[in-house]
Formats: structure tokens, C-alpha cells, sequence
């Protein structure tokens, strides 16, 4: 039998349904794995199994995070790569990276997922792309279902290298048809098609300067067999877009087009120099975009136009991406930083629209949850997934803020949750892990940060 979870006297319920219904004093019951009711102070709630006083909260669907290297906060501030632009950045990192091990990944898993629960993180997709010394997608899955996330993990691939024309050493690459047929291999067997799943597998070629046309569109022709989704980079910075045009003769948008590479089961990471015509295209077939700004600043990229891509309707979720172009994983940080980008944007043109604080917080929840192609996740509403955030506005830095708190999320320093639900599930309470033991993990991961480091 399952037990009923009561969350009551919430400061503020943000519901993010249809009508963006915020609630004073609300409450929330859980059952199993989904929310069964939902109220004001008004309201009478049922009787429930465990109840607990969200008094000074603002509760809140668990955000979702749309794109991630999480491998790669092995690699945070490594000095080499601080000031480097996104090739140079790649070049610099590509050979450490190389002594990647299945632990590493196994770790590096688990810390990622452990800093995204503590920023609110619910649901997160991964993008692993490189398979040194006998690391598989296994490893990154095996780790991510032991710290109870929602979890899309993509199966990344290059297979161009630089002898053939591409960014990545040669020692990084695979055959692209043992690409397919891993592909395949990890879809069969752990991917969940049905509502609500805590595990989705898809096709993730890394990038058009790491892989050839054939591959994306032998790997889009096995999404839509298989029924799974694609993800890649795509029109990241100028000489992303520079590169498309020369290798392809088109640019990043007609190339994504071309191989198969647009429509509602296809989201692309980042798309900070997508022109108007890309907009357009994307906003027409409903191909979604990650919106990554703390790493797009970092990499010296630019600031994606996201008004303009919401305008054309192009689906538009956030991402914290590699946190070696991040060097954190914080879901809440990254909505105020889509926040703040998008008023120096509005400031240098005049037909950008400034972001609000809900603006974001909705690209951070129901955003991402359709950037993704879930209506199961995103938003506090009955029948939908038992994943639920609390911050606890009572915090220091949140005082002098309570005159708007849902927005004090957003415009104050960004914050740990106080109580995290996963799938019916607490994973934390009072800002602490129930079942994690976090010293551990930092241990093993900073033992095999300075190894991979130094490459003994």
C-alpha cells in the first residue's frame, strides 16, 4: 500500500498548471508516485499517512535540467582551459579526458546529480559523448539510479577526428556503426516509453564538428524506429556556425533540417547564434533548445535570444551544461542567470524582451519538461509526478524579500532546497540528504578528479 504524503501551510504553492495558480497556505497530498489533491487555506485537505509543516516555504514542481556533461565536473577550473574560447576549450580538455575511467564516470554521476537535487533538480538529462578505457552509458545509468532522479541519459558519439577533419583527437572517436549498434543496445535495454518513468534512453551524436551527415541521419532514422529522442549541439558560437557553413555548405539550422534533425522529438543544446530563419524553422517543426547561459558566458559565446525564439514558438527549456564550462550544477542559478542575460540583451535591442522572475522559473519547470517530452513532470497538478521542491524563505538570504518570495528565488543568491520529492520519494528533508552520504562522495570524486588530473 502506498503511503500518503501531506505538505501543508506552504508560504506560497506554486502550482505552474495552465493558469499559473499560486496558492497561499496551500497543501499538496501525494500517493505513490503522484500528486492526488491540492489546495488553499480554504480548502479541507484528506488524511494523510506523513504529514509535514511547509510553514515559511515556497513549494514548488521540481525543475528539470535539459542538458548536462556531468563527466566533466572531474575536469572544474582546470587551469589550462579557464580563459579559453569553445574549440580551444575542447582541444585543451580532449586529452585529459581521454583518461577517463567507468569509476570516474560512476562518480562524477553521482556528484552531478547530488549538487542538481540540492538546487531543486528533479529530472535531468545527461550527455555523455566520449567512451575511453571501456566506459559505457551503463556506468553513467547505473549510478544515476541509485541517487533516485528522473533521468534522461543520451548516448553521445563522435566519430569524426581530426585526421578526417573534425575537433576531436582520433583516439576519442568511434566506428559509427558500432555507434548505431550501441545505440540500439542501450534503447533495448533501459528505456522506459511510459508515463512516468525515472529512465529514458536517446541518440546523442555530439556535435556536426565531430560527426559526419551520415551518422545524424542514420541516428534520426533510429529515434523515430525505436521512438526515442535526439539531442546535439548546434550553433553554439560564431565559429560553430563558421564551420557548418564551410564543411556543409549550410548553416547550423538548414544542416540540422537537412538530416533529419528537426521536430518535437529533437532538442538541441545552446543555438546562441541560430538566425532568424533557424527560428522560424524551429518554432514551425517544435525542435526544442537548452538554454545554457552560465556556460555561454563562461565560453565567451553570447547570449541566446530566447524572447525571440519563444516568439516563434520554439520549445525552450534550461540547462546547466558540463559543469567544466559551468563549474557548478545549480538549476536555480542558472534560471537567474537566463534572467539577468536577457536584460543586458533587451538593453542593446530594443526589440528583446527582459525575462521576469516567473518567466524563468517556468522555463526551469514546465519548459524543460517539454523540451524533454514530458507532461507528466513540471507542474503541481493531480495525476502528475510526485516531484516536489521546498525552500525554506526563513534563510538568511532571503530576508528583507518576503514582500514577492517566489520571486525572491529568483532575484536573491541562489539557494539549497529544504525538502526534495522525487517519484514519491524524500530524498531530502531540513536541507540534508535522508539517505546519501554526501562526505563520501566528495571524498572519491576529488581522490579521482586530481588522478585523472595528473594521469596516473
Amino acid at each position: 500500500m502506498s503511503r500518503r504524503y501531506l505538505l501543508k501551510n506552504a508560504l506560497c504553492l506554486v502550482t505552474m498548471d495552465d493558469a499559473r495558480q499560486e496558492l497561499k497556505n496551500g497543501w499538496i497530498v501525494t500517493e505513490g508516485r503522484q500528486i492526488v489533491a491540492l489546495g488553499g487555506m480554504e480548502d479541507p485537505h484528506p488524511p494523510a499517512d506523513d504529514v509535514l509543516d511547509m510553514s515559511g516555504h515556497v513549494v514548488m514542481p521540481g525543475m528539470v535540467n535539459t542538458h548536462h556533461h556531468m563527466y566533466q565536473s572531474l575536469t572544474r577550473v582546470i587551469p589550462q582551459a579557464q580563459d579559453a574560447s569553445l574549440f580551444q576549450w575542447l582541444q585543451t580538455l580532449y586529452p585529459i579526458w581521454a583518461r577517463l575511467t567507468p569509476d570516474m564516470v560512476k562518480a562524477s554521476t553521482r556528484t552531478a546529480m547530488a549538487e542538481l537535487l540540492m538546487s531543486g533538480c528533479t529530472t535531468t538529462s545527461d550527455h555523455l559523448y566520449l567512451f575511453p578505457n571501456g566506459c559505457r552509458l551503463d556506468d553513467e545509468i547505473e549510478a544515476g539510479l541509485e541517487m533516485g532522479m528522473r533521468f534522461h541519459a543520451c548516448r553521445g558519439s563522435m566519430s569524426v577526428g581530426e585526421s578526417a577533419g573534425g575537433l576531436p583527437p582520433d583516439s576519442l572517436v568511434e566506428k559509427e556503426a558500432d555507434i548505431l549498434r550501441d545505440t540500439l543496445r542501450v534503447i533495448e535495454t533501459y528505456h522506459d516509453p511510459e508515463p512516468l518513468a525515472m529512465l529514458t534512453v536517446g541518440g546523442a551524436p555530439c556535435s556536426p564538428f565531430s560527426v559526419s551527415r551520415e551518422l545524424m541521419r542514420d541516428m534520426a532514422e533510429l529515434a523515430r524506429t525505436t521512438g526515442t529522442r535526439l539531442h546535439t549541439h548546434l550553433a553554439e558560437n560564431q565559429h560553430d556556425v563558421a564551420y557548418s557553413k564551410e564543411r556543409f555548405g549550410q548553416t547550423p539550422a538548414e544542416y540540422a533540417e537537412d538530416v533529419g534533425w528537426v521536430g518535437a522529438d529533437v532538442w538541441h543544446a545552446h543555438c546562441v547564434k541560430l538566425d532568424a530563419a533557424g527560428m522560424a524553422r524551429f518554432g514551425r517543426t517544435g525542435t526544442g533548445i537548452a538554454h545554457c547561459p552560465c556556460s555561454n558566458m563562461r565560453l565567451a559565446s553570447g547570449i541566446a535570444p530566447i524572447w525571440s525564439m519563444q516568439k516563434q514558438g520554439v520549445p525552450v527549456g534550461l540547462g546547466v551544461d558540463g559543469s567544466a564550462s559551468n563549474d557548478g550544477a545549480s538549476i536555480l542559478a542558472e534560471a537567474r542567470q537566463a534572467m539577468l542575460v536577457s536584460r543586458l540583451l533587451s538593453a542593446q535591442d530594443e526589440q528583446a524582451m527582459m525575462l521576469k522572475a516567473r518567466d524563468v522559473l517556468t522555463l526551469a519547470t514546465r519548459g524543460g519538461a517539454r523540451v524533454l517530452g514530458r507532461t507528466d513532470i513540471g507542474q503541481l497538478t493531480v495525476g502528475k509526478a510526485a516531484d516536489i521542491i521546498a525552500f525554506d524563505m526563513r534563510k538568511l538570504e532571503y530576508t528583507g524579500a518576503l514582500s514577492d518570495p517566489v520571486a525572491a528565488l529568483v532575484f536573491c543568491t541562489p539557494s539549497s532546497v529544504a525538502f526534495s520529492m522525487v517519484n514519491g520519494k524524500v530524498l531530502i528533508q531540513d536541507g540534508h540528504f535522508t539517505k546519501l552520504d554526501v562526505n563520501m562522495i566528495i571524498e572519491q570524486h576529488n581522490r579521482l578528479a586530481q588522478k585523472l588530473y595528473e594521469g596516473s
